[in-house]
């Protein structure tokens, strides 16, 4: 069993909901990524989802394209991101992590030699934005075949038809766009997001993570009564670009807004 799905497993016994923090690796320098990381789980996060730079993040709102915009600046990539994951894998080998990025910087690579790395590093699993599900037989063949899964992306907007093609490659979890646009965009419609949900959930048998669209305590609260996974990622980089002046001071003030989060999603559950 994958660290994903063991995951799920176990917080669905627990009647719990997974909380999945994002950050871009690399934001605002290299050296803050790890320390953030292990922070993060500490608070309460219970898989991380880590952004591979790239230099046309066209999924991505201005929060997160900054974001990105500085650790490319300070020249990481995506082999430093692997490395990255390989060091925090020195400490934990438990909480799974899930790069998020584009196409380009894997072709460059190899889809072979970057599934290898990537399993080597101890990553568990890809979101490769810009690869629809049939187009990515090449990606999914080399992931498969080092055991990493392949979480794919669904938006409002998705009809039957595309969900079920998905839920044919799509391993690990689904993450449902709660909103239309790029990430940070729009307010959150948590009746609309479970009525997509249970289409979804007709179709797929896999957990369902929903995000885009979170931006407090509130809000996570509200969506872990629906999702199997609460995925926070602007709200969380942006208080990283407000302190990248005095990155000393990010994994504190990140990690108290998890721990926010996490209490918040965990009454929720029990109310």
């Amino acid at each position: 069993m994958s660290r994903i799905a063991g995951m799920f497993q176990r917080l669905g016994a627990e009647d719990r909901t997974a909380l999945i923090p994002f950050v871009t690796a690399g934001d605002p320098s290299p050296e803050v990524t790890v320390p953030l990381m292990h922070r993060m789980v500490a608070a309460g996060a219970d898989l991380i989802e880590l952004g591979v730079p790239f230099s046309d993040p066209i999924a991505d709102g201005p929060v997160i394209q900054r974001a990105t915009e500085r650790a490319l600046a300070r020249g990481v990539r995506l082999r430093d991101v692997l490395d990255m994951v390989r060091r925090f894998r020195e400490q934990d080998s438990e909480t799974p992590v899930v790069l998020m990025g584009y196409l380009n910087p894997i072709e460059i690579m190899g889809h072979g030699a970057f599934a290898a790395a990537a399993r080597e590093a101890g990553v568990d699993g890809a979101l490769v934005v810009d690869v629809p599900p049939e187009e990515g037989h090449d990606l999914v063949e080399a992931l498969r075949a080092e055991n990493l899964d392949l979480v794919y992306l669904l938006a409002p907007t998705s009809d039957g038809e595309r969900i079920r093609r998905i839920g044919a490659v799509a391993s690990g979890f689904v993450y449902y766009v709660s909103v239309k646009g790029v990430t940070g965009a729009g307010n959150l419609d948590v009746e609309g997001v479970a009525a997509k949900l249970a289409e979804i959930r007709a179709r797929i048998d896999l957990p369902v993570g929903v995000g885009f669209g979170i931006k407090d305590a509130d809000d996570a609260a509200r969506v872990s009564a629906v999702a199997d996974a609460v995925i926070v990622g602007s709200a969380i980089v942006g208080r990283i670009e407000q302190l990248a002046d005095t990155p000393e001071q990010i994994p504190e003030v990140v990690a108290g807004f998890i721990a926010e989060l996490r209490q918040a999603i965990d009454t929720a559950s029990h109310a």
